[in-house]
């Protein structure tokens, strides 16, 4: 990522972006490098002071050391004009002694004879929909998350649809032999059925023979 640089310092990235949403709260993150052996004093100054809070605004960073500054964007009540920002901020620089707590009120007057160094900063304002990055890994993630699932559903049906077919098949075993038990019983039922009727038709015909009266022959 680029950056602005200066003698003394060097700025990552060379703009502020700011994810811009109505009735939100966005943030930038500056990485401010100290390029020099000596320590380096900072002040972060801008034209819309009040719609923006910056922590740490103002600091000591050490020979060859870094700092991060969070410049906050406040939540808005309305779109600016075709989301065009005019708002810049300037980060100033200049060698100090020390890493001291309080910095002289002078430390930055150009006027007191103090090299002070500048790094002009713009402020780029992008539409949440419209974020090349951001819409990218969203739809990444959730292509992901949509192939995920659909495989998911995929194997759940496919295995209820298992389970489901192997139930109708014991049911239809089950019917099988219901049914072949029930058509033997009926077999034997009727067979039975037709065997003491046929006895009983033979016991009514040995009566009927044995209960006729004998005839005999009369020669005239």
């Amino acid at each position: 990522m680029t950056g602005a640089t200066n003698q003394f310092i060097s700025v990552s990235p060379e703009e502020l972006k700011f994810q811009f949403e109505l009735e939100k709260q966005s943030y930038c993150d500056l990485k401010v490098t100290n390029s020099t052996e000596s320590y380096v004093a900072f002040k972060v100054k801008t034209t819309s002071p009040k719609k923006y809070f910056v922590r740490p605004n103002t600091g000591v960073i050490h020979p060859w050391d870094s700092c991060f500054i969070r410049v906050t964007l406040q939540a808005q009540k309305e779109y600016p004009s075709d989301m065009q920002c005019k708002d810049k901020f300037l980060l100033q620089s200049t060698i100090v002694n020390s890493d001291a707590d309080e910095l002289p009120p002078d430390t930055f007057n150009k006027d007191s004879g103090r090299n002070v160094e500048e790094c002009k900063l713009r402020v780029v304002y992008i539409s949440p929909h419209s974020s090349p990055g951001h819409s990218e890994d969203a739809f990444k993630q959730s292509s992901d998350g949509n192939s995920s699932q659909a495989v998911q559903r995929a194997r759940d049906e496919r295995d209820a649809l298992l389970r489901q077919t192997l139930q109708l098949q014991q049911e239809l075993e089950v019917l099988k032999r219901q049914k072949r038990r029930r058509s033997d019983a009926g077999f034997s039922l009727k067979f039975a059925l037709l065997v003491g009727l046929i006895g009983l038709m033979a016991g009514f015909l040995f009566k009927l023979l044995m209960s006729s009266p004998s005839t005999e022959t009369v020669d005239v």
